[in-house]
C-alpha cells in the first residue's frame, strides 16, 4: 500500500504504483483538467510520473510558480517545433524559461523578421490544437550523441559531449520533434493555446563573444487569451512608463556616450534624487541613527581582509597611487568597520546605528546595463548596527518597522522572504541557529507572513529580503537585511562587556532604497512621471495668459519661492492653451493661470494636473495647501 501525503494534509492510501494524473482524477476530474505539474517530495515532475512509494504531493496549476514553469518550458519545445518545421535547416541550442516567458536560440541563416515570428505564432497554435502527446524517453551517452550527430545538432552534440561517460540522458519527444531535455513537461501539447512570440535578438552561444551568434526569440504563453491580452496591456503601459524615456522626456538624467553605465543628472532630477536623500536623513535621524561618510578609495591591504580582493576583485575599479594598488569602493561596509574600529566600544553603546549614503562603483557588463535600473556608479544608502547578541530581534523589528514606513510613503506593497544557511556558510551551528531564530521571530511577533527560501542566504549570515510590488504588478527587491557573521570577524572588532572582557558584537547590514539610482528608476515608472508633489521636481507652473501680467506671475512666484514651493514660469508668447499642454507633458502637479482678474483680486486661479480646472482660490490657501501636502509626503493632490 503507499500513503500518499497532499499539501493539505490529507493521507491517501493506493494498493500499487500510480501516476500523478491518476491520484488526481481520484480527487476530483475537476482538478485533474486543471492541473499542469506536480511535486513528489519537493522535485517537480510530469503528470505521467510514476509514484511507487510513499511520498508527499503537491499539484500544481498554471498559477503557481511551478506550473508556470512546466507550461513555458513545454511551449519552448513547441516554439523549436514550429520552427523546424518552417525552417528545417534550423539548428537548435538551448530554449530555457526566464521570468516572464520563454527563449529559443537557434542557429539559422535567415534573419528572422516580425512577420516571422507571426507565421511561427501561427504554427505554434496549429501545433497545439493537434494536441500531440509529449513523451519522455532516456538513451545512454554514446547514444545521445549519435542521435545528435546524425541529426546535425551540433550545439545538442557539444552539451553532450560534455556528460559523464555512462550517463543516462532524458529526450522528449513531440510527433515529428525530438528533443534533448530534462523535463518535465506538460502530457500534451493542447493547453498552450494563448501564444505571443515578443522578440528576437543576437546571443552568443553560452554567453561567449568568442562563438558564433545566434538568434534568441522571445515569447509568452497562457492558458487562456484574456490573460496573454491583459500581459500585453500591462507591457504596453510599461512601455509608455519606461524610465530612460520619461527620464529624457522630464528633464531628469540621461547616461552620457563618455561615460556608459555613469548617470548624469540632471537639475530637475537633482531636486527629485535631494528629496529623497531628505527623506531618507529624516526618517534615520527619528530613528537613533548617525550618518558617517567613508573614503571612496581604500587600499588593498583593506580589500583584502574584507575578501572582495579575493572574491571580487573583476567587478571592482582599482588605481595604483603611491606605488601601491587601492581600489574604488563596491560595497560601504568595509568603511563602517574602520570606523566602528577607530575607538574602543563599551556594552553600553549598544545598538551603535550607523548610516551612510555611499557611492559605490562596480564594473558591469555593458550588456547588463539598463537606465537606471543597472549602472556602474550608484548611491547605496547603506546602515550598520552593532548589538549585543540578545539585542537581535528587537533590532531586526524596528529595522522592518522603518522600511515599512519608508515604503508605505510611496504607496508601495510587499512581500518579505527569509533566506537560511546556504551549504558554503561560515560560523558556528549556534550562531546560525540564533542568528535565524531572531529574523524568524521578529518577523513573527510582527505577524508579517513571509515566504522561507531554505540554503538562499548569504555565506555570512541569514538575511530578509523585502520584494516591493509596483503599480503594474512588477515585483522589485530593494530593501535587505543580513546578519553578518564574517566580516566581525575578519576585522577583530570587539567591545568591553559588563564582565570587563571582550566580546564580538552583531552586526547587521541593511538598505532601505538599495540604488538610490535604482529606486529612482521604480519611482519614475510606478508614478508614470507623475510624481506626488513632494517628490516632483517642479511642483507648480504659473502662466500668465499674456506679457502685461509677467509682473504680478513674478509677485507670485516669489511668495511660492519664499515658502521653499518649487516653481518656474512659463512666460513665452504662446497661448494659455498650448502652455497647459506643455506643463501636462511635464507631469507638473499645479498651474498657476494669472490675469486681469487675478491680479485685481489679488487671487490665482489653480489647475491640477489630475482634477483639471479647480478656480479661484487665493495664494495663502494654496501656499497652505501644497506645504501640507509635502510636510505629510501625501500621494494624492489635496485640492
Amino acid at each position: 500500500m503507499i500513503k500518499v501525503t497532499l499539501k493539505d494534509g490529507t493521507v491517501r492510501e493506493f494498493e500499487g504504483q500510480i501516476s500523478v494524473m491518476d491520484i488526481a482524477k481520484s480527487i476530483s476530474e475537476g482538478l485533474a483538467r486543471v492541473i499542469v505539474a506536480a511535486s513528489v517530495n519537493d522535485k517537480v515532475v510530469g503528470l505521467d510520473y510514476i509514484v511507487n512509494e510513499d511520498c508527499n504531493l503537491n499539484l500544481f496549476k498554471f498559477e503557481d510558480e511551478e506550473g508556470k514553469d512546466v507550461f513555458r518550458h513545454t511551449s519552448a519545445h513547441i516554439l523549436a517545433q514550429a520552427i523546424k518545421r518552417l525552417y528545417p535547416e534550423a539548428k537548435f541550442a538551448i530554449g530555457p524559461t526566464v521570468e516572464n516567458g520563454f527563449y529559443y536560440d537557434i542557429d539559422l541563416e535567415h534573419r528572422l523578421t516580425n512577420e516571422d515570428l507571426e507565421k511561427l505564432e501561427k504554427e505554434m497554435k496549429k501545433i497545439a490544437k493537434e494536441d500531440i502527446a509529449v513523451e519522455r524517453y532516456e538513451l545512454p551517452r554514446e547514444e545521445a550523441l549519435a542521435w545528435a550527430k546524425e541529426n546535425g545538432e551540433i550545439y545538442k552534440e557539444e552539451l553532450i559531449s560534455e556528460l559523464p561517460e555512462g550517463e543516462i540522458i532524458s529526450f522528449y519527444k513531440q510527433g515529428d520533434f525530438t528533443d534533448l531535455c530534462r523535463g518535465p513537461h506538460l502530457p500534451s501539447t493542447k493547453k498552450v493555446k494563448a501564444v505571443k512570440l515578443l522578440s528576437v535578438a543576437g546571443a552568443y552561444w553560452r554567453g561567449d563573444e568568442k562563438n558564433k551568434m545566434l538568434q534568441r526569440i522571445y515569447g509568452i504563453t497562457f492558458e487562456k487569451n484574456k490573460d496573454l491580452e491583459e500581459y500585453l496591456h500591462m507591457l504596453e503601459e510599461a512601455k509608455k512608463r519606461d524610465h530612460r524615456k520619461l527620464g529624457k522626456e522630464l528633464d531628469l538624467f540621461f547616461i552620457p556616450e563618455e561615460g556608459p553605465g555613469f548617470p548624469l543628472f540632471l537639475p530637475k532630477g537633482m531636486e527629485l534624487k535631494n528629496e529623497l536623500l531628505k527623506f531618507w536623513r529624516e526618517i534615520h535621524r527619528e530613528d537613533g541613527y548617525q550618518e558617517i561618510e567613508t573614503p571612496i578609495i581604500l587600499n588593498q591591504k583593506l580589500w583584502e581582509t574584507s575578501g572582495h580582493w579575493f572574491n571580487y576583485k573583476e567587478n571592482m575599479y582599482t588605481v595604483d597611487i603611491d606605488d601601491q594598488q587601492f581600489a574604488i569602493k563596491p560595497m560601504n561596509c568595509p568603511g563602517s568597520l574602520i570606523y566602528y574600529n577607530s575607538k574602543p566600544h563599551s556594552y553600553k553603546e549598544f545598538p551603535m546605528k550607523v548610516a551612510e549614503l555611499g557611492r559605490v562603483h562596480r564594473h558591469e557588463l555593458s550588456g547588463a546595463l539598463h537606465g537606471l535600473m543597472r549602472v556602474r556608479a550608484f548611491t547605496q544608502d547603506d546602515a550598520h548596527i552593532f548589538m549585543l547578541p540578545e539585542q537581535i530581534k528587537d533590532q531586526i523589528k524596528g529595522v522592518v518597522d522603518l522600511i515599512d514606513r519608508v515604503y508605505k510613503t510611496f504607496g508601495f506593497e510587499y512581500h518579505l522572504e527569509l533566506s537560511t544557511r546556504p551549504e558554503n556558510s561560515i560560523g558556528s551551528d549556534a550562531d546560525w541557529e540564533a542568528a535565524e531564530n531572531g529574523l524568524r521571530e521578529a518577523l513573527e511577533e510582527l505577524n508579517l507572513p513571509y515566504i522561507l527560501n531554505e540554503g538562499d542566504g548569504a555565506f555570512y549570515g541569514p538575511k530578509i529580503d523585502f520584494h516591493l510590488r509596483d503599480c503594474l504588478g512588477r515585483t522589485w527587491q530593494c530593501g535587505t537585511i543580513q546578519l553578518d557573521m564574517q566580516l566581525p570577524q575578519r576585522f577583530d572588532i570587539n567591545y568591553v562587556g559588563q564582565d570587563g572582557e571582550k566580546h564580538r558584537p552583531v552586526m547587521i547590514h541593511r538598505v532601505a532604497f538599495g540604488s538610490i539610482e535604482r529606486f529612482i528608476g521604480i519611482l519614475i515608472e510606478h508614478y508614470a512621471g507623475k510624481f506626488p508633489v513632494w517628490l516632483a521636481p517642479t511642483q507648480v507652473r504659473i502662466l500668465p495668459i499674456s506679457d502685461k501680467y509677467n509682473d504680478y506671475a513674478n509677485e507670485v512666484k516669489k511668495a511660492l519661492f519664499d515658502k521653499g514651493i518649487r516653481v518656474d514660469i512659463d512666460d513665452r508668447a504662446e497661448k494659455t492653451g498650448f502652455k497647459i499642454r506643455e506643463a501636462q507633458l511635464q507631469k507638473i502637479p499645479y498651474m498657476i493661470i494669472v490675469g486681469e482678474k487675478e491680479e485685481a483680486d489679488k487671487t490665482i486661479s489653480v489647475r491640477s494636473r489630475d482634477k483639471g480646472e479647480i478656480g479661484a482660490v487665493s495664494l495663502d490657501e494654496f501656499i497652505s495647501t501644497i506645504l501640507n501636502e509635502v510636510e505629510n509626503r501625501t500621494n494624492v493632490e489635496q485640492f
